[in-house]
């Protein structure tokens, strides 16, 4: 079964959109209304951070995750390799669906549909123009008019293609995080709320229901979280330092944004054990991750039922 606008199985469509019940728009409610709504987490559910997949025959639907790398993708000065990052896009795209890169990407979009490219601008570690500019011509190559295109962050709620999206696309780096324990894909959506700050509530614990508002909903064909310098470590709002990034030179790549998400946590806690020389919790845990799976449904958070496909460079991998 399909869901009429690609070829992705009725499982992946669903983990893809989610089964999200409960939440609504925050700019339906006032800002203390949605702030009562989004109170701390009251039902009974795993919080703490799963490091390791402890089996492959966990019960339960299974989520496929790709990680794909290539220490060429990184120039001197972490200048991104346009020709190098549009490939293994491609590759994990590839791996992901099983079938050729240039066969899949007209199974995700049609010539009607209106695209947006929901990126991320953070100032110190931007989603990679290269990266937005190869997501943009292979959307293009679905047959889909420039003008039914838009790549945005910041703007998306007064973007006029945003308004109109049939489909998204989400795409940014990972890293560490003050209020949610880490940014990554299922946060991203976050600025589709008029008033993101309320969401901050309980560690940014019901981020999945931002996953339910109508710009939103069942509109996501493809998660990719980038890991070509991820930040594993930092305290503050706004902190950022280089000696916590290293060249990890990847992408993940997914329909589920919470398996992506809980396997990007498991590379940031192998290489916080790495660095530090123990185990070191993130100083907020990540628990929206969890709250996504056994609260709202968007996805799996348990390693035991992710299958992590891995292509490219193997060296470093942490995984």
């Amino acid at each position: 079964m399909t869901d009429g606008k690609s070829n992705l199985t009725r499982r992946e469509f669903l983990v893809t959109t989610g089964t999200v019940a409960g939440a609504t728009a925050v700019g339906a409610l006032g800002i203390g209304a949605a702030c009562q709504r989004l109170q701390p987490v009251d039902v009974k559910i795993q919080t703490e951070v799963p490091t390791s997949a402890s089996s492959t025959s966990a019960p339960g639907p299974r989520a496929t995750v790709v990680l794909v790398r290539d220490a060429s993708v990184l120039k001197p000065g972490r200048a991104v390799d346009a020709a190098v990052i549009a490939k293994i896009l491609d590759d994990g795209v590839a791996a992901l669906f099983g079938k050729p890169a240039a066969e899949v990407w007209p199974t995700l979009f049609r010539p009607d549909d209106v695209v947006g490219i929901k990126s991320n601008v953070w100032q110190f570690l931007a989603t990679p123009p290269e990266l937005e500019q190869a997501l943009r011509e292979r959307v293009q190559g679905c047959g889909i008019a420039p003008d039914r295109i838009a790549i945005d962050d910041r703007g998306i709620r007064s973007n006029p293609v945003f308004k109109r999206a049939t489909a998204l696309i989400n795409v940014r780096p990972m890293r560490t995080h003050h209020w949610a324990g880490v940014g990554s894909l299922i946060k991203n959506y976050i600025m589709f709320s008029d008033a993101p700050f309320t969401w901050h509530v309980d560690s940014c614990a019901n981020l999945a229901g931002i996953w339910d508002m109508p710009e939103v909903k069942g509109k996501t064909r493809l998660n990719v979280l980038v890991m070509l310098t991820p930040l594993f470590h930092g305290k503050g709002p706004h902190h950022y330092h280089a000696q916590y990034t290293w060249e990890y030179n990847g992408l993940l790549v997914g329909t589920d944004p919470v398996a992506v998400d809980a396997t990007g946590v498991r590379i940031l806690e192998a290489k916080r054990r790495e660095y530090f020389g123990k185990d070191e919790p993130l100083s907020v845990s990540p628990k929206h991750i969890w709250v996504a799976d056994q609260k709202y449904h968007l996805g799996i958070a348990d390693p035991a039922r992710i299958d992590v496909k891995k292509v490219g460079l193997a060296e470093g991998a942490l995984i």
